[in-house]
């Protein structure tokens, strides 16, 4: 499969890697300085949608830069000619609807470290593409940072064979506690009622099942999640990817990663894993108007520390 595309040219930015031999990501630019335009975009990627979904699965990140995208609804209108079928997010981060498919990425406090994940790793129907675009550059940090999860994998086992072996045949166990409303002053604020699109706790539970999770009422109204057993690896395009939130959600305040049967993982391969993956990671610099398509099966993200302000918008397709 090659990148050359006749509507599209191939360009570069800071800290892309290339990767089992595919550049993350692949950065496509106007094939001409007076093609940038938002109608020529979209007609460009009309004409090429089989091509353009080709590349994401194959780069597992690709990067248009240098168009006209404004606003929303530009990049609204960019999401829909794909014909891509939206799921609907669920999980802590707090997020506001701006319009039809388009929600705010993580409204966490810019100064905290999103750690690295699969969107929605822990719920049973997960999206294939996480899609971001950048409307307000941060002056400062922000970056979105991806990490091809089959290296995580791959260097995991060659470090701790029988360790990987162990949790994988056991299956993992998360809980995360949450509050009844959302706040806003934590990036893991989202409360039940808005994940769960109502305030009742009996639907909630009902809903709750249907997506995996058992629940736990705390006395403040809040709640604590159980979710297992959960898998550490799984396979997808004939890659195994580390497809799991352990270290995101191990020995956390409100949240913690064991085996699904109460062993615990010992804390200097959690901390290892860490490393592996930021170690593996790659990062560019927000620019306006950037629009970032993830494969969500094949790459972790997160977001480092911001100066505000910054603003990046994200829809999630099946």
């Amino acid at each position: 499969m090659e990148y050359s595309c006749k509507d599209f040219k191939v360009g570069k930015c800071e800290g892309e890697k290339i990767v089992d031999g595919e550049t993350m990501p692949l950065v496509l630019n106007p094939i001409e300085q007076n093609k940038n335009d938002i109608k020529s975009l979209l007609e460009s990627l009309g004409k090429n949608k089989e091509w353009f979904d080709n590349m994401i699965t194959k780069n597992s990140a690709v990067l248009l830069r240098g168009f006209d995208v404004e606003n929303a609804k530009n990049f609204n209108d960019i999401i829909e000619v794909f014909g891509w079928e939206d799921i609907r997010y669920v999980g802590p981060a707090p997020r506001t609807h701006i319009y039809k498919r388009v929600w705010t990425a993580n409204e966490g406090p810019l100064s905290e470290f999103i750690y690295y994940h699969h969107e929605m790793v822990l719920i049973k129907e997960f999206p294939k593409k996480v899609i971001l675009y950048c409307e307000i550059p941060p002056p400062e940090g922000g970056e979105t940072p991806f990490v091809p999860s089959f290296r995580v994998t791959e260097r995991m086992i060659e470090e701790f064979p029988e360790a990987v072996e162990e949790i994988e045949k056991k299956g993992l166990k998360y809980t995360f506690s949450a509050p009844s409303k959302n706040d806003k002053g934590s990036m893991r604020g989202r409360g039940w009622e808005d994940a769960f699109g109502t305030c009742d706790p009996v639907e909630a539970e009902t809903r709750a099942k249907a997506l995996g999770m058992e629940m736990e009422w705390l006395p403040n109204g809040g709640v604590k999640t159980i979710l297992g057993p959960r898998s550490l690896t799984k396979v997808f395009e004939g890659r195994r990817m580390w497809f799991n939130t352990l270290v995101g959600m191990y020995g956390k305040d409100i949240s913690s990663a064991m085996m699904f049967d109460g062993t615990q993982i010992p804390q200097h391969i959690v901390k290892r894993c860490e490393e592996i993956i930021e170690e593996e990671s790659i990062q560019f610099k927000w620019q306006k108007g950037d629009v970032l398509f993830l494969d969500n099966l094949a790459t972790l993200h997160g977001r480092r520390p911001s100066l505000p302000p910054r603003k990046v918008l994200v829809a999630t397709c099946k």
